[in-house]
C-alpha cells in the first residue's frame, strides 16, 4: 500500500497538504496555500518532481573536508623587517612599610 497525501484546511482558513507514509506517520509537510485548489497543485508538483528527484548529501561533503588535514601556508621569507622588541617585564613596585598608628 503506497503513501497518501492528505489535505487539510487549517484554523487560519488556508490549506496544507502532508505526505503520511503507510503507517500514518508524516514524511513531509507543505507550506500554508490560499486556496484548494493551489495545494492540490503542490501535490501534484511533489508528485511529478519526488519521482526524479536525486539524492543530494552534503553530509558526506562536509565529512571529507573535515578529514583533510588543512592546507600547509608556504613559509614566510625572511622577514624584511626587524622583529618587534617586546617591551621589557616591569618589576613589581616596592612594598611601602605599613604606617604606624
Amino acid at each position: 500500500m503506497p503513501g497518501k497525501f492528505v489535505v487539510k484546511k487549517g484554523p487560519t482558513g488556508k490549506f496544507r497538504f502532508s505526505l503520511l507514509s503507510t503507517n500514518g506517520q508524516v514524511v513531509a509537510s507543505s507550506e500554508a496555500y490560499e486556496t484548494k485548489r493551489a495545494a492540490l497543485s503542490g501535490v501534484a508538483s511533489v508528485q511529478k518532481l519526488a519521482a526524479g528527484a536525486k539524492i543530494v548529501d552534503t553530509t558526506v561533503a562536509v565529512a571529507a573536508a573535515a578529514a583533510k588535514p588543512a592546507a600547509k601556508k608556504p613559509a614566510a621569507k625572511a622577514a624584511a623587517k626587524p622583529a618587534a622588541k617586546k617591551p621589557a617585564a616591569r618589576k613589581p613596585a616596592a612594598k611601602k612599610p605599613a604606617a604606624r598608628k
